[in-house]
């Protein structure tokens, strides 16, 4: 296994387009790091640069200590796994996870071994002799994994694998590979654009946008601390809300027709900022009069059965929406007037140029 860095990676292709801005990441040994960000973000573009299927226009590219710039794919030691699985579909599973050691010219005896180990920690001894059509999605890509760890790389790279899968798949192929990752120790680098997909996987996530990294964080801090408007917007099922911050003295900030208190004004506070509350930052009573209640309106209910996502309308105007997280299945209507409760200690501030104020 090895450690991945990437010093101030840039990549413009021949139109112009700059698809990887001044990018610094660095991939511990051993650690399963997740790149995570919208559709063109960038983020498969640096794992194809990583792989050596795109070449940098500037900065240093380093996987074990080796400078990788100039290194052909072939020679950097790496694997990938694609979301099309990418099986050849005239060989068995088995000769698939053969195949790059054939290539490799490596013995019989040590091809058998290593299939076999790789078989087993996937658990896929009974399907090697299965063709790829025989298989069900999620076995094609335990297979394909199978085939990136079989060489025993220096570090796997991961592009979208389980966007081919139907969603209930989705959850077991995601443990199995945590499970996996978890047992050999590999390194890996996962592109993924689900966030609840990197926040269960990562050691780490970086948060990708516009071909910059907005945030590298462990999923608990990224949750709770976000860097920047955008990562608050995208990190959380549903995201953070977001509307306009309007400060009135106290301190406090107006949210609705009522004033939430703040422990301290921010410095610089004023206009063009943003307020962000979670979902669980909010809390929902009938009794409209209870005591720091935001008068407010149910516009719909989502009943997940351990919770309810209970979507507001604020008044006096009508127009704010928020998002409140509920625990259970109240007992609530569309239409019915509420109270909406705000957490005070649990509000974030984003300030003009919407990066999180201290």
């Amino acid at each position: 296994m090895a450690r991945v860095e990437l010093e101030h990676v840039d990549k413009t292709f021949p139109d112009g387009t700059r698809a990887v801005a001044n990018v610094s990441l660095r991939v511990e040994d051993g650690e399963l790091f997740v790149l995570v960000g919208p559709s063109g973000c960038g983020k498969s573009t640096v794992l194809r640069l990583v792989a050596g299927l795109e070449s940098a226009t500037a900065g240093t590219i380093r996987i074990a200590d080796r400078v990788v710039n100039d290194v052909p794919p072939q020679d950097r030691n790496v694997a990938m796994v694609f979301q099309d699985y990418a099986l050849y579909p005239h060989m068995t599973a088995r000769k698939n996870l053969a195949f790059p050691l054939r290539m490799r010219r490596l013995g019989r005896a040590e091809i058998e071994f290593r299939v076999a180990r790789v078989a087993g920690l996937l658990e896929i001894e009974a399907l090697l002799d299965r063709l790829p059509r025989q298989l069900s999605g999620g076995q094609r890509q335990r297979v394909a994994m199978g085939r990136a760890l079989v060489r025993e790389p220096a570090a796997s790279l991961l592009d979208e694998p389980l966007s081919n899968l139907d969603p209930r798949l989705r959850v077991q192929v995601r443990a199995d590979i945590q499970a996996l990752q978890a047992r050999t120790g590999t390194t890996m680098l996962y592109v993924t654009h689900d966030q609840v997909e990197a926040m269960t996987l990562g050691h780490r996530v970086a948060v990708m946008d516009g071909g910059r990294v907005q945030q590298v964080a462990t999923p608990r801090d990224l949750y709770a601390a976000p860097a920047n408007v955008m990562v608050a917007g995208f990190v959380g099922s549903p995201p953070m809300n977001l509307l306009p911050a309007r400060f009135v003295p106290g301190p406090a900030i107006a949210v609705g027709g009522a004033a939430v208190p703040l422990p301290h004004a921010p410095a610089g506070a004023g206009e063009g900022w943003t307020l962000g509350l979670r979902p669980e930052a909010l809390r929902v009573s009938v009794d409209t009069a209870a005591p720091g209640a935001i008068p407010a309106r149910v516009a719909h209910l989502e009943h997940l059965g351990h919770e309810t996502l209970v979507h507001l309308r604020l008044a006096p105007d009508d127009t704010t929406a928020l998002v409140a997280r509920v625990a259970g299945m109240p007992d609530l209507a569309a239409g019915q007037a509420v109270g909406m409760l705000v957490d005070p200690a649990q509000i974030a501030l984003f300030d003009v140029e919407g990066r999180l104020a201290g």
